[in-house]
């Protein structure tokens, strides 16, 4: 019987073209959407399930108040460990010492990498639950070892065996290889830990680490710890908390608080403020689309319901039939399911279809490796409870209304399905365009906020500006060599040296003193060491003063400040104060501010420019060479030239660089994708929608098909036909953009409230989304109203 059932449901499918490939389509959209999203939400909620003990592994984190503003981050000195280690070794399984993750120069023979990776400690291949491949676990033994992973291994030696094998790091350490590991994961943390050496070599080989064993205010560190088995985390955090400020009274005035901070929540819920970990962060994008995908399915299955219910009415007299020769209600039931059944089990497969074909550009979008999960017995038991939900959610109706109905009065042609049976349908387009028109101005806004962010004056020229790292001995005392063969070279119009990246800040600092002072001030200063022409190298605008200048010898204990540097400090006049560092046993030479700069963005372009201090590099400290390239060639051209020049003098250094306005433009790129899939979706939503509403239009349509011919035999115009069918729909339409309008602005206002440099919300949007709705609604309904006007009045008369 039930294949009989199906049989029929095929035939009304196969009938009915038009309206099964609308609502077949539409379905298998919202499904493969639906679908999609939720392979992204599950990729996002996983990071990290790749480290077994990942419930019991932290970062220790640190939080420090500045002025009554305190900051919170995984910066922490190197006495603490020595603490930790001695009063509450008990506590931990593994406590270990790490560097920040940098990238360094790798050569074996003749190829050379560059790649990033940790100095870590002896313990680390257990905390990460490094996968070995060749080699020993325990590959951090050996103050002389390095430890690579598979893909690094494979370009360094090929089909050579890489234990034992010498690696030059930085051109400067000959390091043996011990191990090699499997790459770890892309979603994971640790992901771009492609070397990790002994935490012994990186007090070796640099001297400022071995001086900072007794540094508390030296917060350069950063210490991974696994809690012991039988501990509770949140104690351990409880009992540390105080550790720093007890121990070290320097440091004390900044209140310093110590907590761990769980390897659950580095990814998803890394927001803090005031020193609490406010629950925010990459989570409120889960929510956000886990919300826009059951939204999505919510307005294919609408549709699916509209279109179910209002061709079922059509079906009366082959209900009245059925009935009439012996049909029980609950074979009539049976059959309107099982149509039911075969229609989502039909949009089922073809959303395998399009997540099969779309996958691969989702991920290029996302920045992910989502697979399908054709193994995965969840997926599929979840899927097989959509399809039966959705076959009762969408057949139910008919089922049980047309059952009921009496063959008599259906056979006489006195059944009327009442004024009101198409109310339920109008709530359904409301509620359809309600979640479209919430979706548009959710979307506009985030890209506003976006572009807002991205218009926002930087301070400083990133066109043709080139960073070039300089993390190798091989560069120290060159720098003025290298400027004159740059320059000389005709592919630079100049250059400098700094610290750190113009796109960031990696170094902030206190211990500073200056005329007028207030009582119990802390100051909390972006730190940068530049060279002379750093401000003439990045067109950074001097708003007062001058710049370092070479024919003044007394510059080399000078300093530069930007303009929030100036309010931040109280000073009025500041050109020819002074500047004190005290943060050192032996006191420096005051520094003389020279100038003031303009601010320029060098964190977060959400976030205000911090106070900022650029101190002339007199003990070639730098990190990256600054290049300006020359406007009157081609960047491929003087990439060439500077190539060349690099190779003269450095060629064992692989050529590395970055275009300074790339990297500003990574600041972005979260946002930015957040951005373009939201817009893809509510493009999809939309798109769900009319094929609903062009569908439930093509049936009022042929419903009213000799009401149209009378009027028309009666004299009305296309236009007259037009506005009567389209009116209906407009009206739902408005009524949706009334109700969204208030849940976009509270949901979006919300949204706006964590990014301290916003968007104004503007009236426009609403209206432009406004808009945009009557007008995608018109020319939806607009194809099938016309069709219904022009058609032959005569035909019209003839049709039963």
């Amino acid at each position: 019987m039930f294949k009989n059932y199906l049989k029929i449901a095929w035939r009304n499918l196969a009938k009915n073209k038009g309206y099964s490939a609308i609502n077949i389509g539409g379905l298998a959209l919202g499904i493969a959407v639906t679908i999609i999203i939720g392979l992204w939400v599950q990729s996002e909620l996983s990071y990290d399930n790749h480290f077994e003990n990942k419930d019991k592994i932290a970062i220790v984190f640190q939080s420090q108040t500045f002025n009554g503003n305190t900051g919170t981050g995984p910066a922490i000195p190197r006495p603490l460990e020595k603490a930790l280690r001695t009063d509450y070794g008990s506590s931990f399984k593994y406590l270990i010492m790490s560097s920040w993750t940098n990238k360094v120069y790798l050569k074996y023979k003749e190829t050379s990498l560059y790649k990033s990776g940790n100095y870590m400690q002896r313990d680390a291949p257990e905390l990460l639950n490094l996968e070995i491949i060749k080699g020993e676990k325990d590959g951090l033994r050996e103050i002389n070892s390095i430890m690579l992973s598979e893909s690094i291994a494979d370009a360094l030696f090929g089909s050579e065996d890489p234990i034992g094998k010498v690696v030059k790091v930085r051109n400067q350490d000959d390091l043996v290889v011990s191990s090699v590991y499997k790459d770890i994961p892309l979603n994971t943390t640790f992901n771009d830990t492609y070397y990790i050496i002994p935490w012994e070599q990186y007090l070796a080989s640099r001297e400022w680490v071995r001086n900072s064993e007794d540094e508390w205010g030296n917060n350069s560190f950063q210490m991974f710890v696994q809690v012991a088995d039988n501990v509770d985390m949140d104690k351990v955090s409880t009992t540390i908390k105080d550790v720093k400020k007890t121990l070290n009274e320097d440091t004390a005035a900044f209140n310093p608080q110590l907590f761990l901070f769980p390897m659950k929540d580095w990814y998803l819920r890394n927001s803090f403020k005031n020193g609490k970990n406010d629950g925010g962060g990459r989570i409120k994008y889960v929510w956000l689309f886990a919300i826009i995908g059951a939204f999505v399915l919510l307005l294919a299955c609408i549709n699916f319901m509209n279109l179910s219910t209002a061709r079922s009415e059509k079906r009366a007299k082959e209900v009245g039939i059925r009935k009439s020769i012996g049909s029980q209600k609950g074979q009539l039931i049976y059959q309107f399911l099982s149509e039911s059944f075969l229609v989502v089990v039909l949009a089922f497969l073809v959303s395998l279809l399009i997540i099969l074909i779309s996958l691969n550009g989702f991920n290029d979008l996302a920045k992910k490796e989502i697979l399908f999960p054709w193994s995965n017995v969840n997926f599929w038991l979840i899927s097989l409870a959509f399809i039966l939900f959705t076959t009762l959610l969408a057949g139910s109706y008919p089922a049980l209304y047309l059952s009921s109905f009496k063959p008599i009065d259906v056979l006489k042609g006195t059944f009327k399905t009442g004024k009101h049976a198409g109310l339920p349908r109008k709530i359904l387009v409301v509620v359809q365009f309600t979640v479209s028109v919430a979706f548009i101005i959710g979307t506009v806004i985030v890209m506003q906020q976006i572009n807002y962010a991205k218009n926002r004056p930087v301070g400083y020229d990133k066109e043709g500006l080139v960073q070039i790292p300089t993390y190798s001995q091989d560069f120290e005392g060159k720098y003025d060599l290298m400027r004159n063969e740059f320059l000389n070279s005709g592919a630079v119009i100049e250059m400098s040296a700094s610290s750190s990246p113009t796109t960031q800040i990696w170094s902030n600092r206190s211990g500073f003193t200056w005329d007028g002072k207030p009582e119990g001030f802390q100051e909390d200063l972006a730190y940068t060491e530049v060279t002379y022409e750093y401000a003439k190298s990045i067109n950074l605008k001097i708003i007062e003063g001058r710049d370092f200048a070479r024919e003044f010898a007394t510059d080399s204990n000078a300093v530069l400040i930007n303009q929030t540097a100036v309010k931040y400090l109280g000073l009025t006049n500041p050109v020819g104060k002074f500047l004190r560092d005290d943060s050192d046993e032996d006191p420096n030479p005051p520094l003389k501010i020279i100038g003031v700069v303009e601010d320029m963005i060098t964190q977060s372009p959400y976030e205000p420019v911090k106070q900022g201090v650029y101190v002339f590099d007199k003990h070639g400290n730098s990190s990256y060479y600054n290049l300006k390239l020359n406007p009157k060639q081609s960047a491929s051209k003087n990439l060439v030239t500077i190539e060349k020049v690099f190779k003269e003098h450095f060629p064992d250094i692989p050529f590395q660089y970055d275009f300074v306005d790339a990297e500003y433009g990574e600041k972005f790129a979260s946002e930015e994708r957040i951005g373009t899939l939201s817009g893809v979706f509510t493009g999809l939503a939309i798109l769900i929608s009319c094929l609903g509403l062009f569908g439930l239009t093509s049936f009022v349509a042929e419903q009213r098909t000799k009401e149209i011919g009378v009027r028309k035999v009666l004299g009305a115009t296309i236009f007259n036909v037009w506005n009567m069918l389209s009116k209906d729909f407009l009206k739902l339409v408005i009524i949706s953009c009334f109700i969204a309008i208030p849940i976009a602005y509270y949901v979006m206002n919300g949204w706006l409230d964590a990014y301290p440099y916003r968007v104004a919300l503007k009236w426009w949007i609403f209206v432009l989304a406004i808009l945009g709705a009557l007008l995608v609604t018109l020319l939806t309904v607009s194809f099938q109203a016309i069709k219904a006007a022009k058609a032959n009045p005569v035909k019209s008369l003839r049709t039963e």
